[in-house]
């Protein structure tokens, strides 16, 4: 019988219908607070808060134009860089690792790089100490990718405060989300009151404003399992169906990138929805390490966790395979079955046939790797653990084929 609800594939925190009618709250304070810091800038996506970032550095270093990230990341970084009229390089992944490759990153390193951007993916906490001291005295900014990691954190202090700064995503199916936004996180204040200037300098975009009302009213109506079976399933249906996996996950984006502000009534909606945010992400780590013990039981898949001093979200469960045959094989049976398994992301950087213009071609193979053999599981708190264990049997079956 045909499942008629959805998992989402990565653990958003749920909302909640009073939200949306919400008369105070101040989202830049209260997330502030929640991060341990001065202060933090609301902005109308991560990906925005990573391009204001940029322009500031390159305010700073105008004769620095270029931007090194790791190969397996998101292609709206890439999209972001190239939107500002910067060029990108590549770093590959260390071995084994979603750390950037040290000796690689140094390789790309002159006095035309303005920044690096290590992501710390997935909710894993990613080496930024180790970018710092490849990058030292160089003059080069460093800026924390943690558009998957709110609430993410090392010896107990928030990712994005160890580079020079920091930036996180509101977006659909993150761990808080005003359908789209971003915010944005320094260690020195003025980074954020520059960035904050040239915010407010934007022009207003009341029409983009209402549509992200509109649909973020939609994702408060859809975002639970009988909604999502409509609003997520069936577009990725159709997308598999056609053979369109990029497609399938949300990897393609435009080129230009939309940069205003948020508006009032999603910003409150966000404050009243953060309050829940602190208990949501406790909860959703203590399943999640409940259950990498039994992924660790079944041989030839490895779960990607915490190192020491690391305390990550739990979006999701990123599992490698041991060949690329066995994970295409697991979600041949899972993709598609309604239980949150999916992909973080299609492709490495180079391998994605719209960016072709604006990446470069290099090898890139533990990238590459990664992408080839890994899938995630939804972490949600919908996920029921006799769905989990359907899951892991058919795991188990594949990893014994």
């Amino acid at each position: 019988m045909r499942r008629l609800t959805e998992i989402p594939p990565t653990a958003g925190l749920p909302p909640r219908f009073s939200d949306l009618f919400a008369q105070h709250g101040d989202l830049a304070a209260t997330l502030a607070t929640q991060l341990d810091v001065d202060a933090a800038l609301v902005t109308c996506s991560g990906t925005a808060a990573l391009m204001l970032a940029l322009r500031v550095a390159q305010q700073r270093q105008p004769e620095r134009d270029v931007v090194v990230v790791p190969a397996y990341t998101c292609p709206l970084v890439a999209i972001a860089v190239h939107a500002i009229g910067l060029r990108l390089r590549i770093v590959d992944l260390r071995h084994d690792s979603l750390d950037m490759d040290e000796y690689a990153l140094r390789a790309q390193l002159d006095e035309r790089v303005l920044a690096v951007v290590p992501t710390h993916l997935g909710g894993r906490v990613t080496d930024v100490a180790a970018v710092n001291r490849v990058v030292a005295d160089s003059g080069i900014v460093v800026i924390e990718d943690a558009a998957q990691s709110l609430g993410a954190t090392i010896n107990g202090r928030s990712v994005g405060l160890r580079g020079d700064i920091g930036f996180f995503s509101l977006a659909a199916g993150k761990g808080l989300s005003t359908y789209e936004g971003g915010v944005a996180v320094a260690r020195d204040r003025q980074w954020l009151e520059a960035m904050r200037a040239l915010q407010d300098a934007l022009p207003e975009q009341a029409a983009m404003e209402r549509k992200r009302c509109v649909e973020l009213a939609g994702y408060t109506a859809l975002y639970r399992p009988l909604g999502m079976r409509w609003a997520y399933g069936l577009p990725l249906r159709r997308a598999l169906k056609r053979g369109d996996p990029v497609g399938a996950i949300g990897d393609r984006f435009p080129m230009q990138v939309p940069l205003h502000r948020m508006g009032a009534w999603r910003k409150r909606i966000g404050a009243n929805a953060a309050l829940r945010l602190p208990r949501f992400l406790e909860e959703r780590c203590a399943c999640a390490l409940a259950r990498i013990e039994r992924l660790h039981a079944i041989p030839g898949a490895q779960v990607f966790g915490d190192r020491a001093g690391e305390h990550g979200t739990w979006p999701t469960l990123l599992v490698r395979m041991d060949s690329e045959h066995r994970r295409d094989a697991v979600l041949d049976k899972l993709w598609t079955s309604g239980l949150g398994a999916s992909r973080m992301f299609i492709h490495a950087l180079p391998d994605y046939t719209e960016l072709r213009a604006i990446v470069p071609q290099q090898d890139c193979p533990n990238a590459r790797d990664l992408a080839a053999r890994s899938f995630t599981i939804s972490n949600s708190p919908w996920l029921r653990d006799e769905d989990f264990e359907a899951i892991c049997r058919v795991i188990e079956a594949i990893a014994a084929s």
